[in-house]
């Protein structure tokens, strides 16, 4: 009998640390910061946009504690030939702000972008929104 009330006791126990850890990961997330970033390139430049992030960006996002969450391209003309939207996750908005400033003064960064852009600029407008994620989001 005494097993019995020990094994049970063991399993609500278990349940009860794995429904907290669940909750914990959940409120995690809840504290994270989303930025989905729009990259509008110049003509015929979305091709030296991709080749700088797969080659070069991501790498110094890593640095600087940008995590890489998705990147991808328009199916339809005429985003398809000149866009990039990608999302990042940050710790908060002020975790943010620190990695963007520590990207912008990063030396390789500043090597790679002028390099990237010898033959002309290739980016023509930016644009970033920071998301929280709804409690209906995979990510909640």
């Amino acid at each position: 009998m005494n097993k019995m009330i020990i094994l049970q006791f063991l399993l609500v126990t278990a349940v009860f640390a794995a429904g907290f850890m669940a909750g914990e990961i959940r409120a995690a997330a809840r504290s994270k910061v989303f930025e989905l970033r729009t990259y509008t390139t110049n003509d015929g430049k979305l091709g030296d946009l991709n080749k700088r992030f797969r080659e070069h960006t991501i790498s110094i996002f890593n640095r600087h504690g940008m995590k890489s969450v998705w990147y991808g391209v328009p199916q339809d003309a005429p985003l398809r030939d000149n866009t990039l939207i990608y999302m990042l996750e940050h710790e908060s908005r002020e975790a943010a702000r620190k990695s963007w400033d520590a990207f912008r003064a990063d030396p390789e960064w500043k090597k790679v972008s002028a390099a990237s852009e010898a033959n002309g600029k290739i980016v023509s407008k930016i644009e970033s929104v920071f998301l929280d994620p709804v409690d209906y989001s995979p990510l909640h």
